[in-house]
């Protein structure tokens, strides 16, 4: 079994599925602000991952436009990605959610959920992490480094609010996320999870009523809703080279909530 490597993030190639708003554009900007070249991959959010593209440059910051559930365009995306940095990528944060809107007033209940929202999430979070692992590892391989950072969500250690769907497909990401480490473990390459709870504020939380995010934030020994920027800090730390010898993990970023 091969060591594993250690390559700052300066050097690294990083693609963030949904990476040019909410979260996504949180995350995008912690690595190009840390020196890292970026994929900012995107369905529909063209101008948002342009307007990144123009606050760092093209040399640090490549948006495309791929289905993340359509292998054959994650690997058109990483064939360009490489194109244009003369690198492979080496980092992959699975970040992309089909969309999904956070709001606790409006979601079916168990007994009225259909099984297409179900199939719609696991495309989403599952396959379309399978998709990009599958594809950057070779590339991964080649370089002798590899990180995978999943994003997940704390409910399903603490489902206060039954996001039925949404909850079920992140927990078989971990699942995934457990299973690949063990799988690319000799290759190199790690295999994470981030999970958080509600953030204030991105796009998909902005219909939750205030009156939650205060609720939340009286919870928390912090006493505060986690911003994407702070749950960006965390995803760094599984792509840096601290963390060489942390794999197959689950760590939850909700200003200390939910104890995993």
């Amino acid at each position: 079994m091969s060591a594993v490597a250690s390559v700052d993030l300066a050097s690294q190639v990083v693609l963030v599925t949904g990476g040019a708003r909410g979260l996504g554009a949180a995350l995008s900007r912690a690595f190009a602000g840390q020196g890292a070249r970026v994929v900012a991959n995107y369905r529909r959010s063209r101008d948002a991952a342009l307007a990144l593209q123009r606050e760092f440059g093209a040399d640090r910051v490549l948006p495309v436009q791929a289905d993340v559930t359509d292998p054959a365009q994650v690997a058109a995306m990483i064939a360009q990605a490489r194109v244009h940095f003369g690198a492979p990528v080496t980092t992959v944060v699975n970040n992309a959610l089909v969309d999904f809107v956070f709001d606790g007033d409006a979601r079916p209940s168990g007994a009225e959920i259909g099984w297409e929202r179900f199939a719609a999430q696991f495309e989403g979070s599952v396959r379309g992490a399978l998709n990009t692992v599958q594809a950057a590892v070779p590339g991964m391989r080649e370089a002798g480094f590899g990180r995978v950072v999943n994003i997940g969500t704390n409910l399903f250690q603490n489902p206060v609010v039954p996001y039925h769907d949404y909850t079920a497909s992140k927990a078989a990401l971990l699942s995934l996320t457990r299973t690949l480490a063990a799988d690319l473990g000799p290759d190199g390459i790690t295999v994470n999870m981030v999970s958080g709870g509600l953030l204030r504020t991105t796009d998909a939380s902005a219909a939750t009523p205030e009156a939650v995010f205060d609720l939340i934030a009286a919870s928390t020994p912090l006493r505060r809703v986690t911003t994407p920027a702070e749950f960006a800090d965390a995803v760094l730390f599984f792509a840096s080279p601290w963390s060489r010898a942390v794999t197959g993990q689950n760590l939850v970023v909700d200003g200390g909530l939910v104890k995993d």
